[in-house]
């Protein structure tokens, strides 16, 4: 873990003024956890990450500091195995929270505001590879894209998450305070593939009201090509 200073100033001078393009989101995902002492100011970015348009912002909470004290009431064995994916495909010597990647691509201390500006504005400023369109009919998401140039595979993955949850932490590193989280994932599946060549569709059947966000990434934890929500 890292000790980090509050960032709430920062964080303010960091995003006033800036705007993105709006149809190419840039996804954030942030490993995180409520027994590290060093992410709440990191989970405060998310927050101010979440609500924006041109982002779409993800907390996956990591299991590997529920030994310290305090069980993280969101962590997931399988976001701290997404975390490792990323470190090995990457080259990266260490996983660490807390972390942000920024579209499966870069990797950043997530309570670096400035850092994280630069890295969103780096990836929204690169051409769209893939229209990608999402909609909801009842129970059914529909999913359509298409590619705008020389497609690669990619994996096609679909995320639930709530959008915020105060939690009182009793133990550990952060104990006594409380805590708002942001954009908590939930469920994570993989639901298809796609060679990336002309044009695709798909629907999966859904259950529940809770937001959706649609990945489409390069296979073995590669770049994000396309990402969308429903909120």
């Amino acid at each position: 873990m890292r000790k980090l200073l509050s960032l709430s100033v920062a964080v303010f001078t960091a995003f006033s003024g800036a705007s993105w393009a709006q149809d190419n989101p840039v996804l954030v995902e942030l490993f995180t956890s409520q027994g590290c002492s060093s992410c709440p100011p990191a989970d405060a970015l998310l927050h101010e990450l979440a609500g924006r348009d041109d982002v779409i912002p993800l907390a996956l909470h990591v299991d590997y500091w529920d030994y310290i004290g305090w069980k993280d009431s969101f962590a997931q064995a399988k976001f701290t195995k997404r975390q490792k994916g990323y470190a090995r495909a990457g080259g990266w010597r260490t996983i660490y929270t807390p972390q942000m990647v920024i579209n499966g691509a870069e990797d950043v201390v997530g309570s670096k505001p400035m850092k994280v500006t630069d890295l969103i504005r780096k990836h929204a400023a690169r051409a769209p590879k893939v229209d990608l369109d999402v909609t909801r009919q009842g129970n059914t998401l529909v999913l359509s894209a298409k590619s705008l140039g020389q497609g690669d595979p990619c994996d096609i993955h679909i995320i639930r998450y709530k959008p915020s949850e105060e939690v009182a932490i009793g133990r550990g590193e952060n104990a006594g305070r409380s805590l708002v989280y942001s954009h908590i994932v939930k469920d994570w599946q993989k639901v298809d593939q796609w060679d990336g060549q002309g044009t695709y569709q798909h629907e999966v059947a859904l259950k529940g009201s809770e937001p959706v966000v649609v990945i489409l990434q390069e296979p073995n934890y590669g770049a994000v090509v396309a990402a969308a929500r429903l909120r």
